[in-house]
């Protein structure tokens, strides 16, 4: 595994015990136009071997490849540990996915041209992977609930201070791209437990205190896996994003992600 740390930009990937999954992600990242990054896989305190999976892909990518361990449980927490590696060891561009997701092969291009245009936030759009099979209910339906969702998002009060200096917009913690210094000047992400709140929208209000160049980016593209949505139900999962007005009974089922 390389541990030279050159180029600029660094890819994030949060990943809990994926060793069966999280080789879709590391394809398609291995796919992209643009492999001018490295990519820091953060180990969020694994049992099933994801770290032995990213190791033995390292061997062969077409970049570098690191692994960083975080034993504390959270997505927000493992991707703020790997935003704060890839800051300290020269990145100066982040974008962050997760580790069951499939990122369009132009992903990691599309987040440097928004970001070099002037963008130092950029939250792209999110679809069903398609090699899951969605229902036309997933593919319409459920995206267009969290669409509408969003919208009321940005007339609920606790996104109108006045202190904010952009609109709110929607925001997926699997496809965002970001500048260090807008990382290290807003707080970034939240370290909090994945059912005490949504650490993206945390992350984004941060921004909106300290910057108007934040951009809603249709263009950039990642497949997200169904399988929350799958296991909890459309009304339980449109609750969970809601301020986290439904959880699940146990921590292990939290943690579907």
């Amino acid at each position: 595994m390389s541990t030279r740390f050159p180029p600029g930009l660094a890819v994030i990937v949060p990943a809990f015990d994926e060793a069966a999954t999280i080789g879709v992600v590391l394809e398609a990242l291995a796919a992209q136009t643009d492999r001018d990054f490295r990519l820091i896989v953060v180990d969020n305190a694994s049992t099933d071997g994801t770290a032995g999976v990213v190791r033995r892909f390292a061997v062969g990518a077409p970049f570098p490849v690191e692994v960083v361990t975080e034993p504390s449980p959270g997505a927000g927490t493992a991707a703020d540990t790997g935003f704060r590696h890839a800051i300290v060891t020269g990145a100066t561009l982040l974008a962050r996915t997760d580790a069951d997701c499939r990122p369009a092969p132009d992903w990691v291009a599309t987040a440097r041209a928004h970001l070099a245009t002037g963008a130092e936030l950029v939250c792209g759009r999110s679809v069903p992977r398609r090699d899951e099979n969605p229902t036309w209910a997933e593919r319409h339906v459920f995206p267009a609930a969290v669409r509408l969702a969003a919208l009321y998002g940005r007339y609920r009060k606790a996104h109108r201070d006045p202190a904010y200096r952009t609109p709110y917009v929607l925001i997926h913690g699997h496809n965002l791209a970001v500048t260090a210094d807008l990382y290290q000047r807003c707080g970034g992400t939240a370290r909090e437990r994945l059912e005490d709140g949504s650490e993206d929208v945390t992350m984004l209000n941060r921004a909106r205190r300290e910057t108007s160049r934040i951009v809603r980016a249709e263009d950039l593209v990642v497949e997200a896996s169904l399988r929350r949505l799958r296991a909890w139900g459309a009304r339980r999962t449109l609750l969970w994003y809601w301020d986290r007005r439904w959880r699940p009974p146990t921590s292990t089922e939290v943690h579907v992600r």
